[in-house]
C-alpha cells in the first residue's frame, strides 16, 4: 500500500467521521431549537411541563414576580421563558391551562342538572375566582381585569346560561286580594267608630 493511498483512506475515513459527527450535531441543534419553541396552541402542554421546561431555562426574570403563594415563581418562570414579561397572553394561557382546566373538569363531574343548583357549584366557582386572583396577584396584574371577567363571561354562558334568574316576582294573587280589601273593609269600620264618637261627645254635652 502506497502512502498516498493510505493518506486517502486515513482522508476518506476523518471526513465520513466529521460528516456523521456534524449531522448528529446539527439534528441535536435542531430538536433543542424545537424544544425551546413556545407552544401557540393551547391544551397540548401541561403547566408542569411548562413549569419544568421555564425552570430548565434557568433565565434570570428581569420584572417583579409577586410571593403571594409558593406557585408565583413557577407562573413567573412560565411567563419568563414564553413570553419574556408578565404580559395579558400569558395570563390567558396560565388561566387557561389551571383555573378553567380544574373548573371544567370539576363540572364535567356533576350532572348538567345540577349546575343551576348553587350549593353544588359554589366550592368551584369560588375556587375558580381564587385561582384567578392568585395567578394575577403572582403576576402582579390587577384583579379584576378585563381577562379575569371575560372569562366569568364565557363561563356563564357555558354552564349557566340555561339557570333560572332568581327575579323579584308578584305574590301570589290570595296574598294580593288579602292586602287590597284589608285597607278597604278598615275604612268604613274607621268612619263608623268616628259618628259612634262623635254622636256619644254630642249626646252627652
Amino acid at each position: 500500500m502506497t502512502a498516498t493511498s493510505f493518506s486517502l483512506m486515513i482522508s476518506g475515513c476523518f471526513l465520513t467521521l466529521l460528516i456523521w459527527a456534524g449531522c448528529t450535531t446539527v439534528v441535536c441543534l435542531v430538536d433543542e431549537k424545537l424544544a425551546a419553541q413556545p407552544t401557540t396552541t393551547i391544551g397540548y402542554h401541561s403547566t408542569k411541563m411548562m413549569t419544568a421546561n421555564a425552570t430548565q431555562g434557568n433565565s434570570t426574570m428581569q420584572f417583579a414576580c409577586g410571593n403571594i403563594s409558593h406557585h408565583c415563581t413557577d407562573f413567573c418562570h412560565i411567563c419568563d421563558f414564553y413570553f419574556g414579561a408578565p404580559t395579558m397572553d400569558c395570563l390567558f394561557t396560565l388561566l387557561d391551562h389551571t383555573c378553567l382546566n380544574n373548573f371544567n373538569e370539576a363540572m364535567a363531574s356533576l350532572n348538567s342538572t345540577d349546575w343551576c343548583t348553587w350549593g353544588n357549584v359554589s366550592g368551584l366557582y369560588s375556587n375558580l375566582s381564587l385561582c384567578t386572583e392568585e395567578i394575577s396577584d403572582c403576576l402582579v396584574i390587577p384583579w379584576p381585569n378585563p381577562l379575569v371577567e371575560q372569562t366569568f363571561v364565557n363561563i356563564h354562558s357555558k354552564f349557566f346560561k340555561d339557570c333560572p334568574s332568581e327575579e323579584l316576582s308578584d305574590p301570589p294573587p290570595v296574598i294580593i286580594f288579602a292586602l287590597v280589601i284589608t285597607p278597604i273593609c278598615l275604612i268604613p269600620i274607621m268612619v263608623s267608630l268616628v259618628v259612634l264618637k262623635t254622636k256619644n261627645g254630642d249626646g252627652s254635652s
